[in-house]
């Protein structure tokens, strides 16, 4: 007697083809590009890319079947229908549910657009809208004298290095020098308009604003990412309520989002 051993296929599943665009779109941003910088910390891309290869091996594992497992489904399936069918002959509602159990598996195929969606279109960084809603005060604790700043201008520094100065430095390490800060744009409703940066400690979910005003200068479309060049404004007393990062800007000029928009800590 020949024994035929059952043979091993895919079978196209919406659960199966779920995980594998989610994967697909995690490999997308962390192992063919820096998109990932979007949402994490750098140093989080293995993680990304291990839990990419998991989703994808996951969905194709979910999708093969073999012969004999088909057989015995649709088997389950006969008998099943057989005693549906004579247990509630004449039933009109037998015939909906009959339909309801077809129509299912079609409707499970829609959860997959969102997958494809983030695979084809990843979602932006997080920008002036996010900015708006929450401004950080990322600086020292309490005020004391900072360390003096690099020889020769402009200085570069970060959005949340200049906030600590403006805000906490007793020894006004920045009056008189030129510093170059780099952000995105947005607005408050009465016109006044800052460059900002987001802050992550881990990933974009606990971003907080970090955010300057810019004085002396028109403000650019919101959202367009700039270098500012100019001087401190002190707006008052270190450590009081009027103390804020203000700059008197001498120039701006449009630049190209960087591939990491975040500050980290």
């Amino acid at each position: 007697m020949t024994t035929t051993r059952p043979r091993t296929r895919l079978r196209l599943r919406p659960q199966g083809v779920l995980l594998i665009l989610c994967g697909a779109a995690l490999l997308r941003i962390a192992l063919f590009s820096e998109l990932y910088l979007r949402y994490v910390k750098e140093g989080l891309r293995p993680y990304l890319v291990v839990s990419g290869v998991a989703l994808i091996v996951l969905g194709l594992v979910g999708m093969i079947r073999r012969d004999e497992d088909e057989d015995e489904h649709e088997g389950e399936h006969e008998v099943h229908d057989e005693d549906a069918h004579e247990a509630h002959a004449g039933h009109g509602q037998d015939a909906h549910d009959g339909h309801d159990h077809i129509r299912n598996p079609r409707i499970a195929w829609l959860l997959t657009a969102p997958a494809l969606a983030l695979l084809l279109f990843p979602p932006p960084a997080l920008g002036s809208y996010s900015a708006g809603r929450e401004e950080a005060r990322v600086a020292a604790q309490g005020t004391g004298t900072f360390p003096e700043l690099p020889a020769g201008d402009p200085v570069d520094l970060t959005l949340g290095a200049f906030a600590s100065r403006a805000e906490w430095d007793t020894g006004a390490s920045m009056k008189g020098r030129t510093v170059r800060l780099t952000g995105f744009v947005t607005r408050d409703d009465d016109g006044t308009w800052y460059i900002a940066r987001l802050l992550v400690t881990c990933c974009a979910a606990d971003a907080q604003a970090l955010k300057v005003e810019i004085r002396a200068a028109d403000a650019p479309a919101a959202d367009a990412w700039v270098t500012v060049t100019g001087t401190w404004r002190p707006t008052g007393k270190p450590g009081s309520d009027a103390a804020r990062p203000v700059l008197d800007a001498t120039s701006v000029k449009r630049v190209s989002a960087p591939s990491d928009p975040y500050e980290k800590r």
